[in-house]
């Protein structure tokens, strides 16, 4: 017999579809017999009518490819430490929010609650309702100079973070893709005029493991490369699994690609937690991660950050300048303690840092974030 349909996702399903607005042209191409082609992420999903992608959340309506729109499933202000950039706006908070939905399906993915929503009967996240202009709204009040589009994959959401950009854009706050990187030309060239910061989370160095995780190692690689070559400002970040990607080999295999696209791209190795469905593995010990960071170096990385293990890697959260060796942001965990940087240059020596900077930044971490309650955003659009 049979699997019968979850009452709760069926819901969420029909709401989600409420949900939506027409793909941007430029992420849909049209077949015969109303057949659709999404090319927002690398999964290219040729989708028939009534039939939705591998994401789950962008359908085909009677041969018109539909996104979502309309709704946030969580918003929060956060150090942009957090996310992780650290060489774009330190010491600063960013506005937060992510919808539903992911064209992967990670094992150990700490959002999953979103993330997952339609695919694991477990992952059922309330949707909120926002207008745009609500969201700038909040970034604006609380002076918040980023915005990020996180939580879930916002490839698969960028008709939408695109209309708030937008908005931000013309209240010259910079947005940002915290993303897995499974991106096409196409979807990058439609984001590129309205995001400028873009994190990758690069996930391994074997496409057996990738595959996995729903993924092709070689699409994010050839992604890294254009999202560099755009001139986005771009980071890295590999989660280190104990017994799934924490070999010499495949460390070095990530460190050594990275240095052959630039060695100005800051490369944070973080610590696993057991979650979702990856409870097995231990931990990542600190040692691991500093095995991965002088992996990084060794290879050319200018910029290397281990992180997710309070007090656990010394001086090497740190960002120095790689030519006069000065110390320039010292950081603790996702708290900045110490911000010299004023403007792009070093103000010891002058070698320009690569990195998005201000000219008169905080000069440390003020705040710890703000969680958003529902009801600042909860509304339902006209």
């Amino acid at each position: 017999m049979p699997k019968a349909a979850n009452p709760t996702t069926m819901q969420l399903k029909q709401l989600l579809e409420e949900s939506t607005m027409p793909s941007a042209p430029q992420l849909v191409l049209h077949g015969a017999e109303g057949d659709v082609q999404c090319l927002a992420c690398g999964h290219r999903c040729w989708i028939k009518p009534g039939r939705s992608g591998v994401c789950r959340v962008r359908f085909n309506a009677g041969g018109e490819l539909r996104a979502p729109s309309g709704y946030v499933a969580g918003v929060q202000i956060d150090p942009i430490e957090k996310k992780p950039f650290y060489h774009a706006y330190p010491a600063r908070d960013a506005l937060s929010f992510g919808m539903l939905g992911c064209d992967l399906h990670c094992g150990y993915c700490q959002n999953w609650v979103t993330s997952q929503a339609l695919r694991d009967d477990a992952a059922v996240a309330r949707p909120n309702f926002a207008k745009p202009e609500r969201l700038i709204e909040l970034a604006v009040s609380q002076d918040i100079p980023v915005m990020v589009s996180t939580y879930n994959e916002p490839l698969i959401t960028a008709d939408w973070a695109v209309e708030i950009f937008k908005l931000a854009e013309a209240e010259g706050i910079v947005c940002g893709f915290v993303s897995n990187g499974n991106a096409t030309p196409q979807v990058l060239e439609f984001i590129r005029p309205y995001v400028d910061l873009y994190k990758v989370d690069l996930k391994g160095f074997d496409d057996k493991n990738y595959r996995k995780l729903g993924g092709v190692l070689q699409n994010v690689l050839d992604s890294i490369k254009l999202i560099k070559q755009m001139d986005f400002w771009l980071e890295i970040v590999t989660l280190v699994v104990p017994g799934f990607n924490d070999g010499d080999d495949e460390l070095k295999g990530i460190a050594g690609f990275l240095a052959s696209v630039s060695c100005d791209i800051p490369w944070h190795v973080t610590a696993f937690h057991p979650d979702y469905k990856m409870t097995d593995p231990p931990r990542t010990p600190a040692e691991t991660l500093i095995r991965a960071y002088d992996f990084g170096k060794a290879a050319g990385l200018r910029y290397v950050y281990p992180g997710n293990i309070p007090n656990g890697f010394g001086t090497r959260e740190n960002t120095y300048c790689p030519s006069c060796e000065k110390l320039l942001i010292r950081r603790m965990g996702f708290v900045v303690q110490e911000n010299r940087m004023k403007g792009a240059s070093c103000p010891f020596c002058d070698t320009r840092i690569p990195g998005v900077w201000e000219e008169n930044p905080p000069d440390r971490t003020y705040g710890a974030g703000i969680p958003l309650p529902v009801a600042v955003v909860d509304e339902r659009c006209g």
